[in-house]
Protein backbone atom coordinates (compact mmCIF):
# COMPACT_ATOMS: atom_id res chain seq x y z
CA UNK A 1 0.00 0.00 0.00
CA UNK A 2 1.84 3.46 -1.39
CA UNK A 3 1.36 6.35 1.27
CA UNK A 4 1.58 10.17 -0.09
CA UNK A 5 4.01 12.01 1.59
CA UNK A 6 3.04 14.87 3.72
CA UNK A 7 3.49 18.69 1.96
CA UNK A 8 6.04 20.17 4.22
CA UNK A 9 5.41 22.95 6.56
CA UNK A 10 5.77 26.76 5.30
CA UNK A 11 6.27 29.09 8.04
CA UNK A 12 7.59 32.62 8.97
CA UNK A 13 8.07 34.98 11.76
CA UNK A 14 5.66 37.82 11.92
CA UNK A 15 6.90 41.42 10.87
CA UNK A 16 4.72 43.19 13.12
CA UNK A 17 4.53 45.81 9.76
CA UNK A 18 1.04 47.71 9.79
CA UNK A 19 -0.17 46.96 6.45
CA UNK A 20 -1.50 50.24 4.12
CA UNK A 21 -5.43 51.12 4.90
CA UNK A 22 -8.02 51.31 2.71
CA UNK A 23 -9.80 53.90 4.02
CA UNK A 24 -14.18 54.51 4.00
CA UNK A 25 -14.44 58.20 4.56
CA UNK A 26 -18.54 58.94 4.46
CA UNK A 27 -21.31 61.24 5.51
CA UNK A 28 -23.88 63.37 3.66
CA UNK A 29 -23.35 66.11 0.92
CA UNK A 30 -20.89 69.03 1.44
CA UNK A 31 -19.05 68.08 4.23
CA UNK A 32 -16.04 67.63 3.08
CA UNK A 33 -15.02 64.66 1.81
CA UNK A 34 -13.85 64.74 -1.88
CA UNK A 35 -11.65 67.65 -0.07
CA UNK A 36 -9.91 65.75 2.64
CA UNK A 37 -9.03 62.82 -0.27
CA UNK A 38 -7.89 65.50 -2.07
CA UNK A 39 -5.67 67.36 0.64
CA UNK A 40 -4.32 63.70 1.32
CA UNK A 41 -2.62 62.94 -2.22
CA UNK A 42 -0.22 65.82 -1.38
CA UNK A 43 1.47 64.28 1.67
CA UNK A 44 5.31 64.07 1.38
CA UNK A 45 5.27 60.93 3.16
CA UNK A 46 3.35 58.63 -0.07
CA UNK A 47 4.24 58.11 -3.39
CA UNK A 48 2.00 58.26 -6.79
CA UNK A 49 -1.48 59.25 -6.36
CA UNK A 50 -4.26 58.51 -8.81
CA UNK A 51 -8.08 59.79 -8.59
CA UNK A 52 -10.52 57.22 -10.24
CA UNK A 53 -13.70 59.62 -10.50
CA UNK A 54 -17.21 57.16 -10.67
CA UNK A 55 -20.39 59.10 -11.09
CA UNK A 56 -18.84 62.53 -9.71
CA UNK A 57 -17.31 65.53 -11.54
CA UNK A 58 -14.50 67.18 -8.99
CA UNK A 59 -11.65 65.54 -9.98
CA UNK A 60 -10.47 68.23 -12.22
CA UNK A 61 -11.06 71.29 -9.58
CA UNK A 62 -9.92 69.99 -6.81
CA UNK A 63 -6.43 69.60 -8.04
CA UNK A 64 -6.75 73.23 -6.62
CA UNK A 65 -6.85 72.37 -3.01
CA UNK A 66 -3.83 73.20 -1.16
CA UNK A 67 -1.26 70.63 -1.54
CA UNK A 68 -2.82 68.22 -3.65
CA UNK A 69 -0.71 66.17 -6.07
CA UNK A 70 -2.30 63.75 -8.18
CA UNK A 71 -3.37 61.95 -11.47
CA UNK A 72 -7.22 61.25 -12.76
CA UNK A 73 -7.16 57.94 -14.25
CA UNK A 74 -9.41 57.92 -17.77
CA UNK A 75 -12.29 55.37 -18.28
CA UNK A 76 -14.84 54.82 -20.81
CA UNK A 77 -17.79 54.37 -18.04
CA UNK A 78 -17.86 50.71 -18.65
CA UNK A 79 -17.52 47.95 -15.75
CA UNK A 80 -15.05 46.04 -17.76
CA UNK A 81 -12.85 49.60 -18.42
CA UNK A 82 -13.00 50.64 -14.39
CA UNK A 83 -12.28 46.90 -13.30
CA UNK A 84 -9.03 47.05 -15.78
CA UNK A 85 -7.65 50.82 -14.70
CA UNK A 86 -7.86 49.08 -11.22
CA UNK A 87 -5.87 46.20 -12.07
CA UNK A 88 -3.51 48.52 -13.78
CA UNK A 89 -3.10 50.60 -10.14
CA UNK A 90 -2.54 47.24 -8.85
CA UNK A 91 0.44 46.52 -10.64
CA UNK A 92 1.62 49.96 -10.24
CA UNK A 93 1.42 49.65 -6.76
CA UNK A 94 3.15 46.41 -6.50
CA UNK A 95 5.90 47.45 -8.40
CA UNK A 96 6.36 50.68 -6.49
CA UNK A 97 6.29 48.00 -3.09
CA UNK A 98 9.23 45.73 -4.76
CA UNK A 99 11.19 48.88 -5.31
CA UNK A 100 10.59 50.16 -1.86
CA UNK A 101 9.13 53.82 -3.12
CA UNK A 102 6.85 55.21 -1.14
CA UNK A 103 3.28 53.68 -1.21
CA UNK A 104 0.73 54.42 -4.21
CA UNK A 105 -2.57 56.50 -3.19
CA UNK A 106 -5.86 55.79 -4.97
CA UNK A 107 -8.48 57.95 -4.32
CA UNK A 108 -11.96 56.68 -5.61
CA UNK A 109 -15.01 59.19 -5.71
CA UNK A 110 -17.18 57.63 -5.05
CA UNK A 111 -17.53 53.83 -4.01
CA UNK A 112 -21.80 55.05 -3.59
CA UNK A 113 -21.58 55.38 -7.83
CA UNK A 114 -20.06 52.09 -8.22
CA UNK A 115 -22.70 50.38 -6.66
CA UNK A 116 -25.45 52.56 -8.08
CA UNK A 117 -24.11 51.50 -11.75
CA UNK A 118 -24.22 47.81 -10.74
CA UNK A 119 -28.08 48.27 -9.30
CA UNK A 120 -28.95 49.82 -12.41
CA UNK A 121 -27.31 47.33 -14.25
CA UNK A 122 -29.38 44.51 -12.55
CA UNK A 123 -32.62 46.18 -12.91
CA UNK A 124 -32.17 46.51 -16.77
CA UNK A 125 -31.05 43.17 -17.47
CA UNK A 126 -34.05 42.01 -15.33
CA UNK A 127 -36.48 43.99 -17.58
CA UNK A 128 -35.08 42.47 -20.68
CA UNK A 129 -35.68 39.14 -19.22
CA UNK A 130 -38.43 36.75 -21.51
CA UNK A 131 -40.91 37.17 -18.76
CA UNK A 132 -40.40 40.59 -17.65
CA UNK A 133 -41.00 41.96 -21.28
CA UNK A 134 -44.17 39.56 -21.41
CA UNK A 135 -45.47 41.22 -18.48
CA UNK A 136 -44.42 44.83 -19.44
CA UNK A 137 -46.34 44.39 -22.57
CA UNK A 138 -50.02 44.37 -20.82
CA UNK A 139 -48.65 46.45 -18.11
CA UNK A 140 -45.51 48.97 -18.79
CA UNK A 141 -45.63 50.37 -15.44
CA UNK A 142 -45.60 47.15 -13.69
CA UNK A 143 -42.88 46.60 -10.99
CA UNK A 144 -39.95 44.11 -12.09
CA UNK A 145 -38.06 42.07 -9.48
CA UNK A 146 -34.38 41.22 -10.35
CA UNK A 147 -34.39 37.48 -9.21
CA UNK A 148 -31.38 36.14 -6.99
CA UNK A 149 -29.37 35.15 -9.75
CA UNK A 150 -28.88 39.02 -10.98
CA UNK A 151 -28.13 39.99 -7.76
CA UNK A 152 -25.21 37.28 -7.36
CA UNK A 153 -24.14 38.40 -10.79
CA UNK A 154 -23.65 42.32 -9.28
CA UNK A 155 -22.06 41.47 -6.24
CA UNK A 156 -19.25 39.32 -8.22
CA UNK A 157 -18.56 41.99 -9.85
CA UNK A 158 -18.65 43.97 -6.64
CA UNK A 159 -16.44 41.34 -5.28
CA UNK A 160 -13.70 41.39 -8.04
CA UNK A 161 -13.48 45.28 -7.73
CA UNK A 162 -13.11 45.05 -3.77
CA UNK A 163 -10.72 42.15 -4.07
CA UNK A 164 -8.21 44.23 -6.45
CA UNK A 165 -8.69 47.33 -3.84
CA UNK A 166 -8.20 45.00 -0.51
CA UNK A 167 -5.03 43.45 -1.92
CA UNK A 168 -3.37 46.33 -3.40
CA UNK A 169 -0.25 47.47 -1.42
CA UNK A 170 -1.25 51.21 -1.23
CA UNK A 171 -3.52 53.72 0.59
CA UNK A 172 -6.97 53.63 -1.00
CA UNK A 173 -9.43 56.37 0.22
CA UNK A 174 -13.22 54.76 -0.47
CA UNK A 175 -15.25 58.00 -0.71
CA UNK A 176 -18.84 57.21 -0.25
CA UNK A 177 -22.33 58.67 0.82
CA UNK A 178 -23.83 58.20 4.04
CA UNK A 179 -27.07 59.41 5.42
CA UNK A 180 -29.39 58.89 8.49
CA UNK A 181 -32.84 56.80 6.86
CA UNK A 182 -35.72 55.28 8.79
CA UNK A 183 -35.18 51.53 10.17
CA UNK A 184 -36.79 48.55 8.67
CA UNK A 185 -36.86 45.41 10.60
CA UNK A 186 -35.83 42.14 9.01
CA UNK A 187 -38.90 41.84 6.63
CA UNK A 188 -38.07 45.29 5.20
CA UNK A 189 -40.92 47.04 6.67
CA UNK A 190 -40.17 50.51 7.83
CA UNK A 191 -39.86 50.68 12.18
CA UNK A 192 -42.00 54.22 13.10
CA UNK A 193 -39.44 57.00 15.23
CA UNK A 194 -36.67 54.60 14.57
CA UNK A 195 -33.23 55.98 12.96
CA UNK A 196 -29.89 54.28 11.72
CA UNK A 197 -26.98 55.41 9.77
CA UNK A 198 -26.45 53.65 6.03
CA UNK A 199 -23.74 53.65 3.53
CA UNK A 200 -25.12 54.08 0.16
CA UNK A 201 -22.93 51.17 -0.69
CA UNK A 202 -22.78 47.36 -1.04
CA UNK A 203 -23.70 46.40 2.70
CA UNK A 204 -20.52 44.70 2.76
CA UNK A 205 -17.91 47.62 2.31
CA UNK A 206 -17.62 48.49 6.11
CA UNK A 207 -16.17 44.64 6.64
CA UNK A 208 -13.67 45.36 3.80
CA UNK A 209 -12.64 48.86 4.89
CA UNK A 210 -9.51 48.98 7.42
CA UNK A 211 -10.59 52.38 8.92
CA UNK A 212 -14.47 53.92 8.69
CA UNK A 213 -14.65 57.68 9.07
CA UNK A 214 -17.85 59.69 9.17
CA UNK A 215 -17.83 63.76 8.47
CA UNK A 216 -20.79 65.37 9.69
CA UNK A 217 -21.88 68.48 8.43
CA UNK A 218 -21.46 71.39 11.18
CA UNK A 219 -18.51 70.08 12.91
CA UNK A 220 -15.13 70.64 13.06
CA UNK A 221 -14.36 66.86 13.82
CA UNK A 222 -14.48 63.57 12.70
CA UNK A 223 -16.21 60.00 13.98
CA UNK A 224 -13.99 56.78 13.56
CA UNK A 225 -16.90 54.29 13.55
CA UNK A 226 -14.31 51.20 13.29
CA UNK A 227 -11.07 50.26 13.16
CA UNK A 228 -9.51 47.36 12.63
CA UNK A 229 -6.19 48.71 14.34
CA UNK A 230 -4.21 47.66 17.46
CA UNK A 231 -3.43 51.39 17.98
CA UNK A 232 -6.41 53.02 17.08
CA UNK A 233 -9.27 51.97 19.44
CA UNK A 234 -12.95 52.41 18.87
CA UNK A 235 -15.40 52.20 21.71
CA UNK A 236 -17.53 49.10 21.20
CA UNK A 237 -21.10 50.19 22.16
CA UNK A 238 -21.22 51.25 18.90
CA UNK A 239 -20.71 55.28 19.63
CA UNK A 240 -17.91 56.48 16.75
CA UNK A 241 -14.55 58.19 18.40
CA UNK A 242 -14.46 61.89 17.56
CA UNK A 243 -11.45 62.88 16.30
CA UNK A 244 -10.30 66.77 16.04
CA UNK A 245 -8.50 68.31 13.86
CA UNK A 246 -8.63 65.34 11.61
CA UNK A 247 -6.66 64.91 7.89
CA UNK A 248 -6.17 61.47 6.47
CA UNK A 249 -2.05 62.02 6.94
CA UNK A 250 -2.92 62.00 10.38
CA UNK A 251 -5.06 59.15 10.90
CA UNK A 252 -2.48 57.07 8.67
CA UNK A 253 0.43 57.75 9.43
CA UNK A 254 -0.12 58.89 13.20
CA UNK A 255 -3.45 56.94 14.72
CA UNK A 256 -2.98 54.25 12.82
CA UNK A 257 0.99 53.88 13.02
CA UNK A 258 2.02 53.29 9.42
CA UNK A 259 5.88 53.97 8.37
CA UNK A 260 6.59 55.38 5.30
CA UNK A 261 9.83 53.54 5.20
CA UNK A 262 8.45 50.12 6.03
CA UNK A 263 6.87 47.87 3.06
CA UNK A 264 3.91 45.56 4.03
CA UNK A 265 4.43 42.02 3.12
CA UNK A 266 2.14 41.76 -0.09
CA UNK A 267 0.07 39.12 -0.04
CA UNK A 268 -0.09 35.98 -2.28
CA UNK A 269 -3.36 35.98 -4.78
CA UNK A 270 -6.02 33.36 -3.54
CA UNK A 271 -6.98 31.21 -6.53
CA UNK A 272 -9.74 28.48 -6.31
CA UNK A 273 -7.58 27.20 -9.09
CA UNK A 274 -4.34 27.92 -11.26
CA UNK A 275 -6.81 27.65 -14.33
CA UNK A 276 -8.31 31.58 -12.89
CA UNK A 277 -4.51 32.96 -13.34
CA UNK A 278 -4.17 31.79 -16.87
CA UNK A 279 -7.85 33.20 -18.04
CA UNK A 280 -6.57 36.73 -17.06
CA UNK A 281 -4.57 36.02 -19.84
CA UNK A 282 -6.62 34.68 -22.38
CA UNK A 283 -8.59 37.96 -22.02
CA UNK A 284 -4.93 40.03 -22.98
CA UNK A 285 -4.09 38.38 -25.55
CA UNK A 286 -7.26 38.54 -27.22
CA UNK A 287 -7.62 42.42 -26.50
CA UNK A 288 -3.92 42.61 -27.53
CA UNK A 289 -2.76 40.33 -30.02
CA UNK A 290 -6.00 38.66 -31.82
CA UNK A 291 -5.67 35.51 -33.26
CA UNK A 292 -1.67 35.14 -33.00
CA UNK A 293 -1.56 35.85 -29.47
CA UNK A 294 -4.53 32.99 -28.97
CA UNK A 295 -2.67 30.46 -30.74
CA UNK A 296 0.64 30.83 -28.89
CA UNK A 297 -1.37 30.66 -25.61
CA UNK A 298 -3.14 27.72 -26.36
CA UNK A 299 0.57 25.77 -27.38
CA UNK A 300 1.69 27.04 -23.81
CA UNK A 301 -1.19 25.81 -22.02
CA UNK A 302 -1.09 22.74 -23.72
CA UNK A 303 2.59 21.86 -22.70
CA UNK A 304 2.51 23.57 -18.92
CA UNK A 305 3.80 21.45 -16.34
CA UNK A 306 1.73 23.57 -13.71
CA UNK A 307 -2.07 22.84 -14.64
CA UNK A 308 -3.89 19.56 -13.95
CA UNK A 309 -5.59 17.59 -16.83
CA UNK A 310 -9.12 19.09 -15.90
CA UNK A 311 -7.28 23.24 -15.61
CA UNK A 312 -6.13 22.48 -19.34
CA UNK A 313 -9.36 21.96 -20.65
CA UNK A 314 -10.66 25.15 -18.73
CA UNK A 315 -8.27 27.42 -20.52
CA UNK A 316 -8.60 25.82 -23.83
CA UNK A 317 -12.25 26.20 -23.72
CA UNK A 318 -11.72 30.08 -23.04
CA UNK A 319 -9.47 30.14 -25.36
CA UNK A 320 -11.54 29.17 -27.87
CA UNK A 321 -14.40 31.42 -27.03
CA UNK A 322 -12.34 34.11 -27.19
CA UNK A 323 -11.10 33.06 -30.96
CA UNK A 324 -15.08 32.27 -31.57
CA UNK A 325 -15.87 35.86 -30.38
CA UNK A 326 -12.84 37.17 -32.68
CA UNK A 327 -14.20 36.02 -35.88
CA UNK A 328 -18.13 36.55 -34.38
CA UNK A 329 -18.06 39.83 -32.89
CA UNK A 330 -21.19 40.49 -30.07
CA UNK A 331 -23.27 43.00 -31.30
CA UNK A 332 -24.43 44.58 -27.90
CA UNK A 333 -27.29 46.58 -29.65
CA UNK A 334 -29.21 43.42 -29.11
CA UNK A 335 -30.05 42.20 -25.46
CA UNK A 336 -29.99 38.88 -26.55
CA UNK A 337 -26.53 38.73 -27.16
CA UNK A 338 -25.37 40.23 -23.80
CA UNK A 339 -23.03 37.31 -22.51
CA UNK A 340 -24.30 37.40 -18.62
CA UNK A 341 -27.79 36.70 -19.39
CA UNK A 342 -29.34 33.28 -19.05
CA UNK A 343 -29.54 32.22 -22.59
CA UNK A 344 -25.81 33.67 -23.72
CA UNK A 345 -24.84 31.26 -20.74
CA UNK A 346 -26.99 28.21 -21.76
CA UNK A 347 -25.87 28.21 -25.49
CA UNK A 348 -22.14 28.54 -24.23
CA UNK A 349 -22.45 25.48 -22.59
CA UNK A 350 -24.47 23.79 -25.85
CA UNK A 351 -21.63 25.07 -27.88
CA UNK A 352 -18.91 23.27 -25.72
CA UNK A 353 -21.05 19.99 -25.02
CA UNK A 354 -21.20 19.58 -28.58
CA UNK A 355 -17.34 20.22 -29.59
CA UNK A 356 -15.73 17.86 -31.24
CA UNK A 357 -11.83 16.60 -31.10
CA UNK A 358 -10.87 18.41 -27.59
CA UNK A 359 -7.51 19.01 -30.13
CA UNK A 360 -9.10 21.33 -32.21
CA UNK A 361 -10.17 25.23 -30.49
CA UNK A 362 -11.87 26.77 -33.19
CA UNK A 363 -13.44 24.71 -35.30
CA UNK A 364 -12.65 22.27 -37.87
CA UNK A 365 -11.70 24.85 -40.78
CA UNK A 366 -9.58 26.79 -38.30
CA UNK A 367 -7.70 25.46 -35.49
CA UNK A 368 -5.61 27.62 -33.21
CA UNK A 369 -3.36 25.22 -32.56
CA UNK A 370 -2.17 24.70 -36.87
Amino acid sequence: MSTTAAPKLRTRQPTGIIPWPKVIVEGPEKVGKTFEGARFTGSPKTGQAFWLELGEDSADEYISVPGADYVIIEHDGTYRDILGQLEAVHAEARRAARAGEPPVVLVIDSMSALWRMLINWTHERARRSNSAQRKLRFDPDAEIKPAMNLWNDANERWNRAMYLIRTMPAIVIMIARGKEVTAVDEDGNPVPGTKEWRVEAQKHLAFDATVWVRLLPGEDHAHIVAARSLRLQVPREGKPKPIANFSLEHLVFDLLGCAPHTQPRQAPELTGDLAQRWLKRVDEAAEKQGREGLQKLWKQVGASKELSHDEVKVVQAAIERAAAELKNPRTMDDPLQDATSDAAKLRAAAAEADTGDESEPFDDAEAVSA
